[in-house]
C-alpha cells in the first residue's frame, strides 16, 4: 500500500477512480489484482472492482509490486506536460507576484488542499513555498539586471522595503543591496517518458538532473547547499532552459551528445569517475571493472560503483551506461527498470513498457 501521508484517503482515491477524475492523475496509481496492470486514475479502461484495487503514491512503488503499465492510459508516458490541473496552478503563480490565496486557486477550480499536496510529493515544497521562492529568484535576477528597489519590492507582492529586505535575507543570506555578485541554484522540473526530472543549475552550467522519486533525493539538495554555499530557488536560466530541449531530443532518440554545461565538483576520485562516465559512447556499456582500470585503480570496482552512485546529473553524465562484468544491470538510483529504458533507447529499441520488477531481479 501507499502511504497515506503523500496519498488521499482509501475512500477519496476509490471515489477519484471510479469517476475517473483526472484531477489526482499524478498524486496516486491503482494497480488492478487480476490483470498485474497498473493505471492512472482517468484511464479510460473499464473499472476494476475496488476489492481488486491496490494504491501507490508513485510510478515506482507500483513497479516493484511487480505491476506493468497500462497500455490504455500509458502512466510512464506523460507527453511532456503535468497535469492539466497543475499547469494551470503554475500558470496562476506565474501570472501574479501576489501571494495567491486558498479562495482564489478555488475560484480557478483549483483544490487548494490537492495542489498542497501534489506540490509536496513532486517538488518537495508546498504550493506557497513555491510560489514565494519564485518570486526570491525572479527578485535576484531583477536587481542583478539592475532595477531599482523600490520597483523590486513592490513589484514582487512586498508592501515595504523592511519586509522584503527581511525574506530577501532569509533566502540569500544577505540584505539585497549586496545582491551584485549573488549567485543561487535554480530548480526547476521537467517531465519525460520516465517520469518527473527535477533539474538545478547555477550561472555556470547544470549541478543536478534526477527522478523526483530517487530515494535521498532532498540528501541532493542538501549537499548543493554546502558546495556552492548558495541559496536554491524555483526559476529558470539559460542552462536548463538547453537541458530541456536536448533531453526532449534525447527521449525521441535524436541527441546523442549533449552540449549543456556542467557542474559537477566531488572528491578527485568522484570526478575522474564522473569524467570516464561522460567518454563512455552513446549506445555503448562498461562493467564496473572496465571504469577502474580506465582511472588507473584497478581492484577498486566498489569504490566506482560507490562514486557512480553519488552521480548528481543522471542521463547527462550517463552512470545507466555501467553494467556487472557478466552484463547484468547492475544497480541504479532511478530504478532498474529506467536504466533498462534507457539502454535500449540508447541502443534502438523502442520499448513500449519497461521491465517490471521481478524482470529485474
Amino acid at each position: 500500500m501507499a502511504d497515506m501521508n503523500t496519498t488521499p484517503s482509501v475512500r477519496e482515491m476509490k471515489r477519484a477512480y471510479l469517476g475517473k477524475d483526472a484531477s489526482y492523475d499524478g498524486i496516486f496509481f491503482l494497480g488492478v489484482r487480476t490483470t498485474g496492470i497498473f493505471c492512472r486514475p482517468s484511464c479510460p479502461a473499464r473499472k476494476p472492482l475496488p476489492k481488486n484495487v491496490a494504491y501507490f503514491s508513485n510510478v515506482r512503488e507500483a513497479l516493484f509490486a511487480g505491476y506493468r503499465p497500462c497500455k490504455r492510459c500509458r502512466p510512464l508516458d506523460t507527453n511532456g506536460q503535468p497535469p492539466k490541473w497543475v499547469s494551470a496552478a503554475l500558470a496562476l503563480a506565474g501570472s501574479t507576484s501576489e501571494k495567491i490565496k486558498d479562495s482564489e486557486l478555488r475560484r480557478s477550480g483549483i483544490d487548494p488542499f490537492r495542489i498542497r499536496r501534489y506540490f509536496r510529493k513532486h517538488y518537495g515544497m508546498t504550493f506557497q513555498a513555491y510560489c514565494r521562492s519564485q518570486r526570491m529568484g525572479t527578485a535576484l535576477d531583477q536587481l542583478r539586471r539592475g532595477t531599482g528597489l523600490d520597483d523590486v519590492a513592490l513589484g514582487n507582492g512586498f508592501e515595504s522595503h523592511s519586509g522584503f529586505r527581511d525574506a530577501f535575507t532569509r533566502t540569500f543570506g544577505r540584505p539585497p543591496g549586496r545582491s551584485e555578485n549573488l549567485d543561487c541554484v535554480v530548480v526547476s522540473w521537467f517531465e519525460s517518458p520516465l517520469g518527473p526530472l527535477v533539474a538545478a543549475a547555477n550561472n555556470r552550467g547544470v549541478c543536478l538532473l534526477e527522478f523526483t522519486d530517487r530515494r535521498k533525493l532532498e540528501n541532493q539538495f542538501l549537499t548543493l547547499k554546502k558546495l556552492f554555499s548558495c541559496a536554491i530557488v524555483p526559476g529558470r536560466n539559460e542552462h536548463l532552459n538547453l537541458l530541456e530541449k536536448e533531453l526532449e531530443q534525447y527521449f525521441a532518440g535524436h541527441l546523442r551528445e549533449f552540449s549543456v554545461p556542467l557542474v559537477y565538483p566531488g572528491t578527485p576520485f568522484q570526478e575522474r569517475v564522473w569524467n570516464e562516465l561522460l567518454g563512455i559512447p552513446y549506445g555503448q556499456t562498461r562493467s564496473y571493472e572496465d571504469l577502474a582500470r580506465q582511472i588507473d585503480a584497478a581492484g577498486s570496482q566498489r569504490a566506482v560503483g560507490h562514486a557512480n552512485g553519488l552521480n548528481r546529473v543522471a542521463i547527462v553524465i550517463p552512470c545507466h551506461r555501467v553494467v556487472n562484468k557478466d552484463g547484468k544491470l547492475g544497480g541504479y538510483g532511478g530504478g532498474l527498470w529506467r536504466k533498462q529504458f534507457l539502454l535500449d533507447l540508447e541502443q534502438g529499441v523502442r520499448r513500449l513498457d519497461s521491465p517490471s520488477p521481478r524482470e529485474e531481479a
